[in-house]
């Protein structure tokens, strides 16, 4: 990590969580609330300049207390650096909308909400955008069923797309829609094997 980059971090002070310098590139871990102002400093701090938000992603731990976490990936042309800065969340709060500070959070944003059902405050058009506006639930959440909660079909006759609940019917095969960490596991390998038997 830059000197500069070193001295302007340790001014960031009860902003800051934690510096994690194991990543490339090196990441920060702020809170929340700070996620805003600690970002308008990155941009607008001479020495830094991280002018472009290459990505938002969202990454899922369904074991952890602060299961979601966000990463803002930063990248600072006249320094030739990138920054990943990270927040963990439960999700029951609305994170605060970065739009303000980098426009194309727009899209970023709204795909987190989408894929996670993580919300942001103050974001100005907070909608799915890669699901359809009836889709159930939040596709890459780790306890979402892998077979979705609906099955859309095109009715030719109505001249329409058709939403049924799932109906999964296989001989020998019971579905309980639970994450794999959920799944009575042990009770579905033996209806499987005297099944087998039989």
């Amino acid at each position: 990590m830059s000197e500069p980059l070193e001295a302007f971090l340790s001014s960031l002070g009860p902003d800051l969580q934690r510096v994690d310098s194991a990543t490339n590139p090196k990441s920060i871990i702020v809170f929340p609330a700070s996620i805003v102002r600690v970002l308008m400093l990155l941009r607008d701090h001479p020495k830094m300049k991280f002018l472009q938000l290459i990505d938002l992603a969202g990454v899922d731990f369904p074991d952890q207390p602060m299961r979601f976490h966000l990463v803002y990936q930063l990248l600072s042309h006249p320094t030739n650096q990138r920054l990943m800065v990270k927040i963990h969340t439960d999700g029951s709060v609305a994170i605060p909308s970065v739009i303000n500070v980098f426009p194309n959070a727009n899209w970023y944003e709204r795909e987190i909400w989408d894929m996670f059902g993580v919300p942001f405050d103050n974001h100005p058009d907070l909608r799915r955008i890669l699901t359809d506006y009836n889709f159930t639930g939040h596709p890459l959440r780790k306890d979402f069923p892998l077979s979705g909660h609906n099955e859309v079909t095109y009715n030719e006759e109505l001249g329409k797309v058709e939403y049924k609940k799932l109906d999964l019917q296989q001989q020998y095969r019971t579905f309980d829609f639970l994450s794999p960490w959920e799944g009575d596991w042990e009770s579905l390998l033996k209806q499987e094997h005297e099944a087998h038997q039989e």
